[in-house]
């Protein structure tokens, strides 16, 4: 018996099939249909293709952006607008047969890790997501964390604590808040401290690419970063004090994040001698889609 998940962007529907133990056993990827019909159309051929392939199916998961109630309500879902207030879990579960569970996609990518992945056998996990926005997810005992108002794990729109002087004034958030802790530590911040620093433009790889070669530049870019990153992170040790704290996205790759971090947010926590590991994401990018796979898993 398979197990199915998708994982639904703006653009693209991924979808794909694990075997008991978790191997990949099939794959399948379409563009996304601009409407609801078509959208829940698109899932039920993708999914009957996969069983025509593999076999049965047990289970069918589903990984999207935004806000995702514990029973799959989609509240709001500002890549895919038209499915926001519309049934598509029971929807589809009546069309092909089998339980469907949906979820936000930061709790697939921590439920993906904790499973199987970077923090297998941990207790409780929080998935932390970099790039062009930051994101979280929480699982415990191995059960995605939807939170009472489906927002739990969303730490990137807390205010960031414990600012530098060189952190001054605040950043506006694209969320329409002040000093947002996605705002310092997505993509967009660190091209934006390059270019205030070193007066020239540069994204992530260029600002990588010159750090390794030495230029100070660059350093002084990444320094902030790890040091943002950890204050950030210690706010979530103290607030849900995790086994291990997953890191994914394209900035998870910056150097020395889960080698210097800890050491930074270390005098920031109130445990004398914090224990939490912080770790790089053993999927990477397939996370989401393969934790979108294991949701629905009996108790």
């Amino acid at each position: 018996m398979i197990r199915i998940g998708f994982d639904i962007g703006g653009s693209k529907i991924a979808a794909l099939a694990l075997d008991p133990e978790g191997r990949e056993v099939g794959r399948r990827r379409r563009e996304v249909p601009r409407d609801y019909d078509g959208t829940l159309a698109a899932l039920v051929g993708m999914a009957e293709d996969l069983v025509r392939a593999h076999g049965p199916a047990v289970a069918l998961g589903i990984a999207m952006p935004g806000m995702i109630g514990a029973g799959g309500e989609l509240i709001r879902v500002v890549n895919l607008p038209w499915v926001e207030g519309r049934p598509l879990r029971s929807e589809l579960e009546q069309a092909v047969a089998l339980p469907v569970t949906i979820a936000n996609d930061a709790n697939c990518f921590a439920l993906s890790e904790a499973i199987d992945g970077a923090a297998a056998g941990a207790s409780v996990v929080f998935g932390a997501t970099l790039g062009t926005g930051v994101g979280g997810g929480i699982v415990v005992a191995r059960r995605p964390l939807p939170g009472a108002n489906a927002i739990a794990g969303e730490w990137g729109h807390n205010p960031l604590a414990l600012l530098d002087p060189a952190d001054r004034p605040a950043v506006v958030c694209g969320c329409g808040r002040s000093g947002c802790i996605e705002a310092w530590l997505n993509g967009a911040a660190l091209a934006r401290d390059f270019a205030t620093i070193a007066g020239r433009p540069a994204e992530a790889p260029e600002i990588v690419r010159l750090a390794v070669q030495g230029d100070l530049d660059a350093l002084a870019v990444l320094a902030a970063y790890r040091r943002r990153l950890a204050a950030a992170l210690a706010g979530v040790v103290n607030l849900l004090d995790p086994d291990v704290i997953v890191l994914g996205g394209g900035l998870s790759a910056l150097p020395g994040l889960c080698e210097e971090v800890p050491n930074l947010w270390r005098p920031l926590v109130v445990a004398p001698e914090p224990t939490t590991r912080l770790v790089p994401a053993r999927f990477g990018a397939e996370s989401g889609l393969r934790g979108a796979a294991w949701l629905g898993r009996p108790a």
